[in-house]
């Protein structure tokens, strides 16, 4: 590959052994055409030297800022800048990617659509399964079909968004008829240009959640761009942890405010106008 047609860009803070286990699934997709980008909100010792030292097969850059507070927009829009290849895909640095994930998000890419997939929220035992060793990632939707219930009653969410069905089969219309509604941070992909049209991700947020991924959407749909479903199609495991979940009250008020104004390309993005 001497230039990649996708960059993958892995949103992270300091779980090294939850992104050990993200890079790992990056071993077995089908699609491996893509370069990785690291995306740290943070200059944290163990993540450089943990980065340093994992074989990685293929392209892999590590971008790092000073800890400062949740700057994620800001190293996001970094990232965006840095990014060789002309098709971006994000995910987080606690998402386990199905084998087929990039395969598909490159498949179903369209100049004029934004992709958009859900996550499957596992509870503890399962996480620690699929982090035991890599020869679980591949196996896993086998697993999930053998504790489907158990998993369920322990805790897990969007089971149904753990099954990948593909498109040939008997199941595959389910995919064709599942739409999104909500853009999800850690399961999407545009274009380059789509983002730039946008002035990329909006710094005047200052807390994680809307403005990663709720703000884009509708400034992406007011310039024309199509929200395009991937669900069932790009599966991510998502690793549990302690939910850290903020108040979205000033997120919420700060875009309807700019909806208001229909400020679509965002005035603290990339460029700063």
């Amino acid at each position: 590959m001497t230039h990649p047609v996708a960059s993958l860009i892995i949103s992270v803070y300091n779980n090294t052994d939850y992104l050990k286990v993200v890079l790992d699934s990056l071993k077995f997709q089908t699609d491996k055409r893509f370069e990785v980008i690291i995306s740290e909100d943070a200059e944290h010792e163990p993540m450089r030297d943990f980065l340093k030292s994992y074989p990685f097969e293929g392209k892999l850059f590590h971008l790092s800022q000073p800890d400062n507070g949740w700057r994620k927009n800001k190293a996001m829009n970094r990232a965006v800048e840095f990014a060789h290849a002309d098709y971006l895909i994000f995910i987080d640095g606690d998402c386990v990617l199905h084998p087929r994930f990039m395969e598909f998000h490159l498949k179903m890419a369209r100049e004029d659509c934004f992709l958009a997939g859900k996550r499957i929220k596992l509870e503890g035992t399962s996480s620690q399964w699929l982090m035991e060793q890599q020869e679980n990632i591949p196996r896993f939707q086998s697993y999930l079909f053998r504790n489907y219930w158990k998993m369920k009653r322990n805790g897990a969410l969007f089971m149904e968004e753990g099954f990948f069905v593909p498109p040939g089969s008997l199941l595959g219309f389910i995919p064709r008829i599942r739409s999104m509604h909500q853009l999800k941070g850690c399961n999407m992909s545009f274009t380059k240009k789509a983002i730039y049209d946008i002035n990329g991700f909006d710094e005047d947020y200052q807390r994680p959640a809307t403005g990663e991924d709720a703000d884009l959407a509708w400034r992406f749909e007011g310039l024309g761009y199509k929200m395009k479903s991937l669900r069932n199609l790009a599966v991510q495991y998502h690793l549990y942890h302690p939910e850290s979940w903020t108040d979205q009250q000033k997120n919420l008020q700060l875009m309807h405010e700019k909806k208001e104004r229909q400020e679509y390309f965002c005035s603290n993005g990339i460029l700063k106008t």
